[in-house]
């Protein structure tokens, strides 16, 4: 879709929900339009543009204005305008559920990149070396291969790794541990995270079959990604190999998100989420099993819907990668 069609798309989403104009800050919603600099794009029926003083192009008889779901409060109150204001995502989200050859081009670059970066991990000295510490490192690799922004950066080692929210810290990391490691960042304005597994010298006791476990639960999910699949059945096929274990009540809540031009977009792959799958749409499929206080396994890829079946724009998670230094 050319730019001109992007935008006379948002313009009929927009008279559809009797919205007057949208006012976006710097976002995923704001490239998704063409935003480029750090002012405001307003988009009315007449106009686009990006401005310093929004409330300037949003039109005075306007009744609903839909401002940018990462819209700061102050912001909103800078906006002093009277019409009634509702979340831009009911405009966008559903534009930017499918993605263009284009994009899935530069999502596909964004996820290589990231899974290049962690290749390096097998080349790094990881014994005695803290979370935080081998955080930093991954940081500057990840500067270093042209990232524009570091999202997210996890390094769990040991009982961490059974952590879904853990931060790096001060743990320093051990033989005999389990070692989570994923890198979310952005590339070219779209965004790939990856997450792989290792043990540090040797697996701790049953972690193999735990991880070989994720790893069936990967393969299944992704065969099940076809054209018409909804999000929640992708989402109870990776439960049901989980279930099927013996791990199902260590098994993590969802089994993906959208990603694009944000590291969190639809459709989610939850239970309850009934929207279908369709060519275009691409995803971080993420099956994980936490432990609690002993260990645990994420394995997180990109991949996009075809008309011909999923493709995995990073490589798949590898048998599992033991550690030598």
């Amino acid at each position: 879709m050319t730019p001109d069609g992007r935008l006379a798309a948002v313009r009929a989403a927009m008279a559809d929900g009797e919205i007057d104009a949208l006012v976006l800050r710097p976002s995923p919603d704001f490239r998704f339009l063409g935003g480029t600099g750090e002012d405001f794009l307003v988009v009315t029926a007449a106009a686009v543009a990006e401005t310093a003083d929004p409330a300037r192009l949003v039109p005075p008889r306007a009744r609903r204005v839909g401002v940018d779901p990462e819209m700061r409060v102050h912001e909103l109150f800078g906006l002093s305008i009277e019409a009634e204001v509702v979340p831009a995502t009911a405009v966008l989200a559903p534009l930017r559920l499918r993605k263009e050859p284009a994009e899935v081009e530069a999502i596909g670059r964004a996820a290589a990149a990231a899974e290049a970066v962690l290749a390096q991990v097998r080349e790094l000295a990881w014994f005695g070396v803290t979370e935080r510490a081998m955080a930093a490192r991954l940081r500057g690799l990840l500067l270093e291969s042209g990232c524009e922004a570091v999202l997210s950066l996890r390094v769990a080692a040991g009982e961490h790794t059974a952590r879904p929210a853990h931060r790096p810290g001060e743990r320093v990391i051990n033989p005999g541990d389990a070692l989570l490691v994923s890198v979310c960042g952005r590339w070219d304005g779209y965004c790939a995270e990856v997450a792989r597994v290792f043990a540090v010298a040797e697996p701790p006791d049953d972690f193999e079959a735990m991880y070989s476990v994720v790893l069936a639960a990967h393969a299944a999910a992704l065969a099940s990604m076809r054209e018409g699949a909804t999000a929640a059945g992708v989402a109870a096929t990776v439960r049901n190999v989980i279930d099927g274990s013996g791990y199902g009540r260590f098994a993590a809540a969802g089994a993906g998100r959208g990603v694009g031009l944000g590291h969190e977009e639809g459709p989610r792959l939850w239970p309850g989420e009934d929207a279908a799958l369709a060519a275009g749409m691409t995803l971080c499929l993420e099956p994980a099993i936490y432990v609690p206080d002993l260990f645990g396994a994420r394995v997180a890829d990109v991949v996009v819907c075809t008309g011909t079946g999923p493709v995995a724009l990073s490589g798949g998670p590898p048998a599992l990668h033991v550690l030598d230094r």
